[in-house]
């Protein structure tokens, strides 16, 4: 009985936070103020710094189980997911395509896609890595 119990606190650990929500809650993470990210998925596992070209654009990076998010100020602006649309993590780029369709536009080592109807412009960004397989999904405000 305590093997189980264990076992099943293990596996809710490695779950992502954002299990179970739709795409369309996925983008309404972008813009989340810092009280209402942690109100909804709790305290971050950890957070960390992410230097940028620029002192500018460092982030402060709050990490959760499945996604990182960025903060700028008081706000999310970018967020870093294990699988969203469609396309997870190790999907090769032909399945990609084929998933988000004739908006993405192949840039060589990422795909782009527009996003309109929210508030503000969004851009989901897949990265690949040498093999061609997604090896970051992300959803971000492209002014910032």
């Amino acid at each position: 009985m305590l093997f189980f119990f264990t076992f099943s606190i293990n596996a809710q650990q490695t779950r992502p936070v954002y299990a179970g929500l739709s795409n369309e809650e996925h983008l309404s993470f972008v813009g989340m103020m810092i009280p209402e990210l942690i109100q909804r998925f709790g305290p971050p596992v950890t957070i960390a710094v992410e230097r940028g070209i620029a002192v500018w654009q460092d982030d402060v990076v709050f990490q959760y189980n499945g996604a990182d998010f960025y903060i700028y100020r008081d706000r999310v602006w970018q967020v870093r997911l294990n699988s969203t649309h469609g396309i997870s993590n190790g999907d090769r780029k032909a399945v990609v395509m084929l998933t988000l369709g004739n908006r993405a536009a192949d840039m060589g080592d990422h795909v782009q896609m527009p996003i309109s109807g929210r508030d503000w412009p969004l851009i989901l960004r897949v990265n690949f890595n040498n093999s061609e397989q997604v090896s970051a999904i992300y959803i971000y405000r492209p002014d910032y």
